[in-house]
């Protein structure tokens, strides 16, 4: 069955504003988009393996992630907001949004979330060496992977006016009796 809707994966390294965008994206969006973040989904699902003490986060069971999430991605229309990309398959996304931000900046916004400085260290090493930009790069065609800065509340506000410009071009592309997949 033919999408009606784009599906739009926005990534980064914690702390670069992923959330933030995504639901700004929802309200701003020239259609109706959901938003799904998948560190809740992981939660709220139960959709891992178990809590990592030492780093404080989930071991998600990647498996049961797409299972529950296939059906969702299928209808499209919806926002991807995860910490990493590379799970999803090709086919899911049409348009994934690597967001960037300035490590110093980055490394602030960590610790007023009470990150340990273990993950602190390790997300901010990821930021400088670009780790998220090369996952989206090596995991989806170059056309549709866009890379946007994430410093300022000027960056969200023009970051989400060229994500709904592009689903307006989207949308006038992908007309219904269309195939898109």
């Amino acid at each position: 069955m033919a999408r009606r809707s784009p599906v739009i994966v926005i990534t980064g390294t914690p702390g670069t504003g992923k959330s933030t965008h995504a639901q700004f994206l929802v309200d701003e969006s020239p259609i109706p988009l959901r938003h799904i973040s998948i560190g809740e989904l992981i939660k709220t699902n139960s959709l891992h393996e178990g809590f990592d003490e030492e780093w404080q986060s989930y071991t998600v069971d990647e498996d049961k992630v797409l299972d529950e999430l296939e059906p969702l991605v299928s209808a499209g229309g919806i926002v991807l907001d995860w910490h990493t990309c590379d799970i999803f398959p090709e086919r899911w996304a049409d348009l994934v949004v690597v967001l960037r931000c300035n490590h110093t900046l980055l490394w602030d916004r960590l610790e007023k979330r009470g990150y340990p400085l273990k993950k602190i260290q390790e997300n901010n090493e990821a930021e400088i060496m670009g780790v998220v930009s090369e996952e989206a790069r090596e995991s989806y065609q170059p056309e549709i992977v866009v890379e946007l800065e994430s410093n300022s509340m000027e960056d969200l506000q023009e970051n989400v006016r060229r994500i709904v410009t592009w689903i307006d071009q989207w949308m006038d592309n992908n007309k219904e009796g269309d195939d898109v997949q």
